[in-house]
This record gives structure tokens, sequence and C-alpha cells, in this order.
């Protein structure tokens, strides 16, 4: 499998690819290059809507020009630390950021997500998230500040009267009980809708069935995160020990 920069021809396969709206596996496949190479590159040159091959090409070369020793990163520097394979983590780390970005998130949220997810400590600062991501403390505000309104994230004061910004099983419930949850004011919209549009009217009868379907779902995902909350508190059994493979004896008589 090759390695090191992408050349352009590469690039310019990338944007055929994106072209014939290939996903990124299989374009990777016919580079023979790791998917996250290639999602990482059409992510960093304007997108799969506005990826352009020279222009991308021309863009590297410029940052690997003025690219200088990146700073030590903050106390989660330690990518191998139990024994983990730096350049594993960055490209999985990559990975999720595409992911969240997909699930709606903008590029510095999810980048920002991300740092939380993966810090065995599960909390960063501000400073320590400007720094591992080289990026401009108010980046980072505007990333918390959007994660603290959907319950993704909450902040507690160290003994150094930091805010420190934390992600815990906890949160994943009371994310997910806000976001059922804010479907009550549309429910409660369609309604006074199907109201002023009069009980007996088509339109009046399509907006009490979108009320119904969403009260629905939003009660039944409550109801099921209520009874799998346990879920996030317990911790994975152990594996289990192999079991010894018997070795046969062979009778050379």
């Amino acid at each position: 499998m090759p390695g090191g920069r992408l050349t352009q021809q590469e690039r310019r396969q990338i944007a055929l690819g994106l072209a014939d709206d290939l996903p990124y596996a299989e374009i990777a496949r016919r580079l023979e290059r790791p998917t996250s190479t290639v999602t990482r590159e059409v992510m960093r040159n304007g997108g799969p809507t506005a990826y352009r091959a020279d222009l991308a090409h021309r863009a590297t070369e410029r940052r690997a020009h003025r690219r200088r020793p990146a700073p030590a990163r903050g106390p989660q520097a330690g990518d191998q630390a139990h024994g983990r394979d730096g350049q594993a983590v960055a490209e999985y780390e990559e990975s999720l950021t595409t992911v969240l970005m997909g699930s709606g998130l903008s590029k510095m949220t999810a980048r920002v997500l991300t740092c939380l997810f993966t810090t065995d400590a599960g909390s960063l600062t501000a400073a320590q998230l400007a720094q591992r991501l080289q990026v401009s403390p108010a980046s980072i505000s505007k990333a918390i500040a959007f994660l603290e309104s959907q319950s993704l994230v909450r902040r507690e004061r160290d003994e150094r009267r930091r805010d420190r910004y934390i992600v815990d099983d906890e949160l994943f419930f009371q994310a997910t009980i806000a976001s059922a949850r804010a479907n009550d004011q549309l429910v409660a919209t369609a309604r006074r809708g199907a109201a002023v549009l009069g009980a007996d009217t088509p339109a009046a009868h399509r907006l009490e069935n979108v009320a119904r379907f969403l009260d629905f779902i939003s009660e039944s995902i409550v109801r099921a995160a209520e009874q799998a909350r346990d879920v996030l508190h317990t911790k994975p059994a152990p594996a289990p020990d192999p079991v010894p493979v018997p070795v046969p004896v062979l009778d050379h008589q």
C-alpha cells in the first residue's frame, strides 16, 4: 500500500470519484490508500461538493512550505499511552470527527467533541483544547457553547478555578432526553395550527397526525432511555481467559 503524501494524479482520481458520487471507502480502495486519508484530504480542501484536485495540491504544497514543528500537546499528548498506536489514534480521531460532522455538527464542534471523547480523563480546559487543536480560544468558546446547549458537555471548576469541560456517561442520557423533548414545542405548535385551520380540514388532519407521530416518538425515546440508563454505568465484563487447546500426542510406534 503506498504511503506518503498524495500525488497530484491521486488527487485528480479523488475528484473524479467524488464527481461519480463514489463513497470515500471505494475511492480509497482504488487508490490503495486508507479511507481516513481520503476523508481527511476531502474535508481539508472544501468538502465533497467543493473539492478541486489542482487547488488541493497547491494548498498542500503551501502548507508544507510554511509548516513549523508543532508545539507539544497538552496532558493528552501521550497517544502511545497504554500501548496505543499514535497513528491509529490520529486516524480514528479524523474518522470520528467526520462521522460527527455527518450528524450535523460543525467541523470545529465535532473536533472539540472528539477531543473530549478520546481523552482518558474525559475532561479538558479551554486552553488545553485550544492547544490540542491549534485554534483560537474564541473558536473553542463558540463550539463549547453549542455543545452545552445540546447537553453534550458540562462544565466544572477545578481546584485552580479553571473551567473544565466534561463528557461522561450521564451526559448521554441527558442529551437523549433533551433531544426527545425538543419535539414538544413542535407538537404543541402543530396542534395549535390544527385548531386554527379547522378540525375537519385536510391541513388540520395532517398537522394532528404529525403531532401524534412526534409525541409518540418522543415518549418512546424517553421511556427507552430511562429503561436503559443503567447500561451507561455498567463496566464491560472482563474478557474470558483463553481456553487452552489440547495438543495431540503423536504415536511414533
